[in-house]
């Protein structure tokens, strides 16, 4: 567990959260940035850097707590639907290195708007990629 992990102090006890749910496997918080209102982080219990470092039993953990979550936000909140986010490095935005999940509730009339749009793309070049990526 790395000292200067906010999300390893914040499981230690050692920072304040508005923990909304825990199992023995994560907790999930209040995000203090919020997107919308009711947007919550899912946190394993396990330290791992990002996605791709943590094992796949705590993603497991992760995505179940995740859909308890949305589940409570939506039935509390009355959201109208929900968005799961993870960001896997510095360039996707990741800003705290301890593997999260933000979970965040969605109105019909709330004001996000995610950037970047879905681009229509050649099929021949999709075909080309699937192939690089496959070999």
């Amino acid at each position: 567990m790395p000292d200067d992990c906010i999300f390893c102090k914040i499981l230690e006890g050692e920072l304040p959260s508005a923990r909304i749910y825990e199992d023995e496997h994560t907790i999930a918080f209040l995000d203090i940035n919020p997107w919308t209102r009711g947007h919550s982080l899912v946190v394993p219990r396990n330290h791992s850097r990002d996605l791709l470092d943590a094992s796949d039993e705590d993603l497991a953990h992760v995505i179940a707590a995740s859909k308890r979550v949305a589940g409570l936000l939506r039935d509390k909140l009355s959201a109208d639907g929900i968005n799961l986010l993870n960001s896997c490095g510095e360039a996707a935005w990741q800003t705290v290195f301890h593997l999260h999940m933000h979970v965040i509730p969605r109105y019909v009339d709330d004001p996000l708007r995610l950037p970047g749009r879905p681009q229509q793309t050649d099929p021949e070049e999709l075909a080309e990629l699937a192939e690089e990526i496959r070999a």
